[in-house]
Order: C-alpha cells, then structure tokens, then sequence
C-alpha cells in the first residue's frame, strides 16, 4: 500500500507542530543556561515522564523489539534487560532522588559535586563528558539508521530520484532520508531546549497511542478469523537453560535467526543480562536523555514520580503496537517482503506490516506517531551532548563568564556540530542490531563499575573514577575486534578489567577530601559504605539522621520489578486474548502496586530542602 495524500497530510500537520512548539518556546530557552538545559526546573513530573517514555518510544527500538517479539514470542519480554529496562525501578526506588537533590546541570557537573576540584577531579570530570559525547553520539547514530531502514521501505528511491539533482547509492539510501528528518528534531530541539522537548514529547505521545491502540485493535480483528501458527513455547514467558524453540515447519528462516543472535543458551544469557544489569542499574543512569530530565525535575520527589511514570505511560503503550505487528507479520508472514541485500532482514518486519496492513489515514498515523518517536528520541539525546558541551567544556574551560547571548550561540553551534559528526558515525555502522549491541553490552560495561563505586564507597576518589572509566572505554572500544560472539558475553571481562583500574587508581591516591566529602553525603544523602563520612557529619550535627534505607529500596525493587513485567504482559496477554493469564499478571500488578503504595509512595522525601537548595543554587549563578 502506497502512501496517499491523506497519509502525508497527517505526517505534515505533526511535523509542522513541532517546528511551531520550537519557535514559540525558543524566547523562554533564551532566559539563561538553566531554561534552555533543564527548563528552569519549572515542569511538572508528569510531562517529564510522558517526555521520558516518549524518547524511550523510538524506532529502531521499537523495530528491534517487534523483531524480538517476532521471534521470540513472550520470552521476548526479558531480552530488553540488556539496556537494563529495569533501570527505571532503581531510579524510582532511590537514585533519581539522589541525582536530584545534587542540585547539578549535567552529569559532569555531579562529578565536582562528589570529587570537589583539582587536578584529579577535573580527570573524572573530563572523562565523563567524553563517555557523555561517545555515547549520545552512538545513540543518534543508531535512530538515525533505524529512521533510515523505515522510510526507505514506504518512500522508495526510485519515486524521489526524479526530483534530486543528484545520485545516491542505494546502500546510502536510508542514511540519506535519515538526513532530511533529522532537520526537524534539530530545528525545534535547538531552538527550544528542554522545554520545547518535553511538549513536543508530550504531544508525539499522543500521537503514538492513538496509533498503538489502532495497531493493536487491527491485530485482535485478525486473530478472530485465523489463529496464530507459533511454536508452543512461544507463548510462554518462561525458560529454562536452553531457548527451546523450534520453528521448523512453521517459518524456516526463523531458527536461522536464532543461532545468530546467539540467544539459545538462554539461562546463561539470562544470568548474564541480571547480573550486568543490576550493576548497571545501581551505578544510576547514564549521560545521556534520562538523566537531563531527571536534574529537570521540580525535586526529588518529583524526580522519582518521573521515574515511576514512565514505566507507566511506556510499557502499555508501546506493547500494544510491539505485539500487534508481531501478530499481523506471523499471521500474514508470507506476504512481507523482508529480503534485503544481505538475505531476510528481520529488523524489516515493522516497516514491512505497516505497509502491508495499515489503513489509508491509519498508515498516516502510525508514521506520524513513529517519526515522532525517532525526533523525540533524537532531540532529547541532541539536547544532552548540547548540555555537555555547553555546560562543561565551553562554559568550564573557554569562557565562564560568556553572556546569555554567548551561551544561545553556543547552543546553537553545538547542536548542529553535534547532528553532523553523528550523521557520519552513522555511515560507518552496520546495522541498527550491531549498533545497539555494541552500545548496551560493550560500551556501557566499561562504565558501570566506576559508576556504582561513586554512589556507595567513601574511599573511591577521582583518580580511581578516572582510571576505572579510561580502561573500561579502550577495553570496550577495542574487545570486538578480537572476539566473536554476543557482547555481552565479553560483559564480565570487561567489568573486570575497569574495576581493577578503579580500585588500582583510588590507592595510588590520597582520599577525596573530607570537607567535600561531607558536603556529598549531607546532601545527597546515600547508604552505603560512608560510616567514616557519617561519623563526622553526625559531630557537627547530632541531628543529622544517616539513610538506612537499604533494606527497604531493595525490598521495593524486587517488587518494582515485578511489578514492572506485570505491566509488560498485560498487554501482550490482552492481543492474544489469553484471558486467563491476563486476569493472573492483572491480580499480580495491583498487589504490587498497593505494597509500593504503603513501602514507597507514602515515604518519598519532603520537597522543602530541595527547594531551598534549588533556589540558593541559583542566587549563587546570578551573582
């Protein structure tokens, strides 16, 4: 099915939106360094979250997981643990409070917060922005070839040829309408900062769940007529030490797929992808997206209501359209063209069933609400490597004492430097899969155990952050070239050899120092490893009450986590009309919930100290 002109005319309406939410916001990013970063901690929890969820909501996620889905029916639910999606709980629970009440900019920022200044701290400082830049830059590659991969299939070259005076290659095809979108998400991001994300988020939201309910309505009409040929194991949630999945006689191709993703030793990847993403998960959220909307927020309170939100607005949402598709593309497999130069391309399935199934006006939709997703993603991981490079390197070591006026520029400049050194990092990748892989499993583990050592050790210091973060780069860098197989097997070298560095770097130097120290731990207010810390704080205020939360937070993520994949197979369970077991994962999400009320909710922190802190901070930035 061809696009036709009502289609366009809702892709136009949406992207012209967005331009306009851009222009009318773009006097109020003007204000000062912390509207255009962080909206003048002024949005409510509530549009921060929808904003999350959205950014998370992006295509070549969502053309991953329905491959995923495709291929791996319900077990698909696990294999996102890779990110670890279930990070959100941990920053529910307690790290988004913490992050929060440090009163920072960025990520960086933070670092000055816990290691104080000097020459080590600005090693550990500089470290990050570069890990920041590496990582939001492997980001916009990734969604700019995954937008790419998914217009090509609805916009053939040969139709737009015509009226180019010019030829591109058809390998270079995808990257060439990757290009002209991303014009949208860098006019209106820029022009608006934060604030303009966050709305035009909240808008592509609803775009994208008037479209996932449509998806999922069109894939249950068709279950009614034909049922669905799957392996039995398909429809379960539930393994053991082998994947035990057999498509033979069903799709062929199918079992190929699965020996190269490497996943049918699926107790050991299990273990795997819960041992990395707990650690993960604890050494809090990364440098990117996540984080900015986090030190966006109003107070830690409302930092950790964000956080619960988007799993909230994100799950259901986004299930509905995943499994929907899966369901249209097995029940009408035959008729998906998914060959690619390469052979069948699963990451095609998505495009693929849109323009197999979808409805005149209702095609229209689903790609408004996915290009939606893509420029969302896009701007919020732009608006991040902006905030880098503004806030810690123009503003730290070029020019501090730069005007507004400077500052806008510089935004300005950033951000177009930035979308083109991704747009030719993106050349260079292989795939969307390739990408992600290298991003998730290789990249992030030469990161997280320095990052968790800084929330719960006293001891580690800015010498022993920087050395962690420099090895566990390089060795991730360089590990695929040497190895074969799934990253994440290569995970646990990796973690070993950036831990050693940490642990090496901290004892070749002296401990951070102590007034800073204090400063950290009154404020941020972690448990952990920090009795020496603790002791001194008490001396100089005996009213001073350490947090002894550990037990509870923990308790709460395990809940959260359950809690969290109850939500994530309601809707799968609703698609498939397996009502039995939609009524059990149902009855299991409202215990869960109803505990979280009692042992979370109702013990969030107070909002006053924060507030005064938040105002202090920016009495301090105008003098």
């Amino acid at each position: 099915m061809k696009l036709t002109a009502l289609d366009i005319s809702i892709i136009f309406l949406y992207l012209i939106a967005v331009a306009a939410i851009g222009l009318i916001l773009q006097k109020r990013a003007k204000a000062n360094k912390e509207a255009y970063m962080l909206g003048g901690n002024t949005l409510p929890w509530y549009a921060l979250g929808l904003s999350n969820a959205s950014g998370m909501f992006d295509i070549s996620g969502t053309m991953w997981m329905v491959m995923l889905g495709f291929v791996y029916g319900l077990k698909s639910i696990w294999i996102p643990w890779l990110w670890p999606s279930f990070n959100q709980i941990f920053l529910m629970m307690f790290l988004a409070a913490w992050l929060r009440r440090s009163n920072v900019t960025t990520g960086a920022e933070w670092m000055l917060t816990r290691f104080g200044r000097g020459k080590d701290s600005n090693k550990s400082h500089a470290i990050v922005v570069a890990f920041a830049l590496l990582s939001c830059l492997g980001f916009l590659a990734y969604g700019f070839i995954g937008l790419g991969k998914f217009v090509e299939i609805f916009v053939p070259w040969s139709a737009v040829q015509p009226y180019v005076p010019f030829t591109v290659s058809p390998e270079f095809v995808p990257h060439f309408y990757g290009m002209i979108f991303t014009l949208f998400a860098v006019f209106y991001s820029i022009l608006g900062g934060m604030a303009s994300i966050v709305w035009a988020d909240v808008l592509q939201y609803a775009i994208m769940t008037a479209a996932s309910i449509v998806v999922a309505v069109l894939a249950m009409n068709n279950l009614e007529t034909t049922p669905l040929n799957v392996p039995e194991e398909w429809k379960t949630p539930f393994f053991g030490a082998t994947l035990n999945m057999d498509w033979t006689g069903i799709i062929d191709d199918v079992n190929a797929k699965i020996q190269s993703d490497g996943y049918s030793l699926f107790g050991i990847f299990f273990s795997l992808m819960v041992f990395k993403g707990i650690l993960a998960s604890l050494s809090g959220p990364t440098p990117n997206y996540d984080m900015q909307k986090i030190l966006s927020s109003r107070s830690p309170a409302d930092a950790a209501k964000m956080s619960a939100f988007v799993s909230v607005v994100l799950i259901p949402t986004r299930y509905l359209m995943i499994m929907g598709f899966t369901v249209l593309a097995i029940l009408n497999y035959d008729q998906l063209n998914l060959q690619s130069a390469s052979g069948i391309d699963f990451e095609r399935i998505l495009p693929a069933a849109i323009q197999r199934f979808a409805p005149t006006g209702v095609m229209g939709l689903i790609l408004a609400g996915l290009l939606a997703a893509f420029i969302g993603t896009f701007a919020g991981t732009l608006n991040a490597a902006q905030a880098y490079l503004v806030n810690d390197v123009y503003l730290r070591y070029i020019n501090p004492k730069a005007s507004n006026t400077a500052v806008n520029r510089m935004n300005y400049a950033t951000g177009i430097v930035v979308v083109l050194v991704s747009m030719a990092v993106g050349f260079f990748a292989k795939d969307v899969n390739s990408l992600l892989q290298w991003i998730v499993a290789g990249l992030y583990g030469g990161y997280i155990s320095a990052n968790v050592l800084k929330w719960y050790w006293w001891r580690f210091n800015a010498n022993g952050f920087f050395w962690g973060m420099l090895v566990g780069i390089i060795a991730a860098l360089i590990f695929p070239y040497f190895t074969k197989g799934l990253d994440l097997y290569y995970f646990p070298w990796l973690l070993l050899i950036s831990l050693t560095g940490s642990l090496i770097g901290t004892y070749t130097a002296p401990p951070t120092d102590m007034e800073t120290l204090k400063g950290f731990y009154r404020n941020v207010r972690p448990w952990g490893f920090w009795k020496p810390v603790a002791e001194q704080v008490k001396a100089d205020d005996p009213s001073f009450v350490e947090n002894k939360n550990f037990v509870l937070d923990m308790f709460n993520v395990v809940i959260g986590v359950v809690w969290q994949m109850s939500l994530t197979l309601l809707p799968i369970y609703l698609i498939l009309t397996m009502y039995t077991e939609l009524l059990v994962a149902f009855g299991i999400m409202a215990v869960c919930t109803l505990i979280l009320k009692k042992t979370w909710w109702d013990k969030l922190p107070k909002d006053g100290d924060s507030v005064a802190a938040t105002l202090k901070r920016k009495l301090v930035s105008v003098s």
